[in-house]
């Protein structure tokens, strides 16, 4: 193959993922047969079905049993403002993951103790078996699932305290701020690591989308000054929503 020349199946499918963009194959229209798309292309099967699974990766696609392949309606991308730790009157834990005031949103937690593995001491700077309070939320607008988050917290710092369980207690879900200034620790600073993956099925399951779609990963710690109090991954699909940062220059 010449240098630069794309493989049957790319230049097939980049055909096909050209007509969804402009419309000529709209949302639940049926994608072309394997067939059709052989004789169209003048391509082999094999050809034809490598460039169908191209688009079923891309999500662009999906597959009903016992009656073709459809394009997918795909969502508008939802803007998740980012902005840096919030102030108490708004921290609670639905504005502490994003801060668009439009969106209005719920959530769902379960909070358990566990050892911290090697990846989250590392980032709470604590000795890896150290006992941290996990707690696994999951975010909802308008009853529809949209953001997954796990924090962690070190119990040597919140254990035995009013604000030991996030969603339990005088200031169960306020969010991070708030809580940890009910315990003499005020907290001064965040970092944020954005990063992909592919969607793990339990993911994808709570998320209501296909597993091995790309998901956006948030890695956030709180500091009160070089202590961490807090880390957490934030999940949301790739295709689903775009991260908009806001941030002051000192």
């Amino acid at each position: 193959m010449p240098f630069g020349e794309q493989p049957a199946y790319l230049r097939v499918a980049s055909d096909l993922r050209k007509k969804i963009s402009d419309g000529s194959l709209p949302p639940h229209a049926r994608l072309p047969s394997q067939a059709r798309i052989r004789e169209e292309y003048g391509v082999s099967d094999t050809v034809a079905l490598e460039a169908r699974k191209v688009l079923m990766a891309e999500g662009l696609v999906e597959g009903r049993s016992g009656s073709g392949t459809y394009v997918r309606e795909l969502p508008s991308a939802r803007r998740v403002a980012r902005t840096g730790y919030r102030t108490m009157e708004e921290c609670t834990p639905f504005r502490q993951e994003q801060s668009d005031e439009r969106v209005r949103g719920t959530w769902e937690s379960r909070s358990e103790r566990e050892e911290a593995s090697h990846e989250t001491a590392e980032r709470l700077f604590i000795e890896p078996g150290d006992k941290v309070m996990r707690t696994r939320y999951v975010f909802q607008v308008e009853g529809e699932p949209v953001m997954l988050s796990t924090s962690w917290e070190p119990l040597a710092l919140t254990g035995r305290t009013p604000v030991m369980l996030p969603e339990e207690g005088p200031l169960g879900g306020r969010g991070v701020v708030e809580r940890m200034a009910a315990i003499d620790l005020v907290v001064d600073n965040v970092t944020e690591e954005v990063g992909s993956r592919p969607g793990r099925a339990e993911e994808m399951a709570a998320l209501g989308g296909v597993p091995g779609h790309a998901v956006l990963v948030v890695a956030r710690t709180y500091f009160a000054g070089k202590r961490a109090v807090e880390t957490a991954d934030v999940v949301v699909p790739a295709d689903r929503f775009k991260l908009a940062y806001h941030l002051p220059v000192r």
